[in-house]
């Protein structure tokens, strides 16, 4: 009996744990795996949509409502930055697309960056901002806020911006958007109300390490044709990774601009969060009926989300560095 609860019991979760606690490290390698096995990828492409609503119902069951309301007493700074990542950001991707003639030249590829920008910021982003030291309390809450008003916003931009280029209704779009929060919100918060916070923190690497299983599924299944793209089509692949790290950047410096008044590390966390964009929510609320070019653009769009916090950390910590030094008192004349 002892031997069966190690076996099918203590072994699984000790594993959950070790794989919780690789972190990015684990991301990254789940990305590897999609793009050298791409047979996983055709597997389970068609669990996308339960993939998504898995991790999203994880990402509510963790939501700090103490933490929440804290922000909600100074609203200031949340109301400007779901207005801007809600709002602005959509507008900025389709005066920039347009300038370009991409609507035209590459309608594919437009489809894809609109819904990108349409997209609420991804649910990872106050984890991934937490391997940072940044608040994620203000990503947090700014996240709850935009998540809320994309079943609106999404299919009013796709409408405006895409029209009948998408194979899906903006009335549809909306019903699934709402239907996959709303329920996802209720799985998460239920669970989280019916367990109880201790638990839940107690068994936060295997929550994660769980999370990363899930999130395998999405990964595999939007890294398929990554591998045989880069040898069928080299050039049009490393043209689409370089455009998904300058939209990346270009999002991440932008917002860092706007809310620089606000000071240095919440303008980084929210230039993170907004960089950040949810294109699994997109691609669950689609059904994945979308192009082949759409589909590649999604899953190279993946490399700077998943790489961003290795490649931020050092920056990250020389701002908050800064800001605890010029936040500490200066000495007396008795010091």
């Amino acid at each position: 009996m002892t031997f069966l609860r190690i076996l099918f019991l203590d072994a699984p979760l000790t594993a959950l744990s070790w794989l919780g606690k690789q972190g990015t490290r684990a991301v990254a390698a789940l990305v590897i795996i999609g793009i050298a096995l791409p047979w996983i990828g055709a597997v389970l492409k068609p669990y996308v949509t339960e993939a998504v609503f898995v991790l999203l119902c994880i990402a509510f069951l963790r939501v700090d409502i103490a933490a929440i309301k804290t922000y909600l007493h100074r609203p200031g700074v949340v109301l400007a930055a779901t207005a801007w990542t809600s709002v602005a950001i959509p507008l900025l991707f389709y005066l920039s697309c347009r300038t370009f003639g991409m609507p035209q030249k590459a309608p594919e590829l437009f489809l894809g960056l609109m819904l990108q920008a349409v997209a609420s910021p991804m649910m990872a982003a106050p984890s991934l901002a937490a391997l940072m030291g940044l608040d994620t309390t203000l990503v947090l809450v700014t996240l709850v806020t935009s998540t809320m008003l994309v079943p609106i916003t999404a299919p009013l931009f796709t409408l405006l911006f895409v029209g009948s280029t998408l194979s899906i209704s903006p009335l549809m779009l909306a019903a699934k958007l709402f239907t996959i929060l709303a329920g996802a919100a209720l799985v998460g918060l239920g669970l989280r109300r019916f367990f109880g916070l201790a638990p839940i923190e107690r068994h936060k690497d295997r929550i994660d390490g769980f999370n990363v299983i899930v999130l395998f599924v999405f990964v595999a299944a939007v890294m398929e044709s990554v591998g045989v793209r880069i040898l069928t089509a080299p050039m049009i692949t490393m043209a689409l990774a370089a455009l998904a790290f300058v939209v990346f950047f270009a999002v991440l410096f932008l917002t860092v601009l706007v809310f620089l008044p606000s000071g240095k590390e919440r303008a980084l966390a929210l230039g993170f969060m907004a960089s950040q964009r949810n294109m699994g929510l997109m691609l669950a609320a689609t059904g994945g009926a979308l192009p082949d070019l759409t589909w590649l653009y999604f899953a190279l769009s993946q490399f700077p989300i998943y790489l961003s916090p290795h490649l931020l950390k050092a920056l990250a910590g020389r701002i908050l560095v800064r800001a605890t030094i010029a936040t500490k008192p200066a000495p007396g004349p008795n010091t």
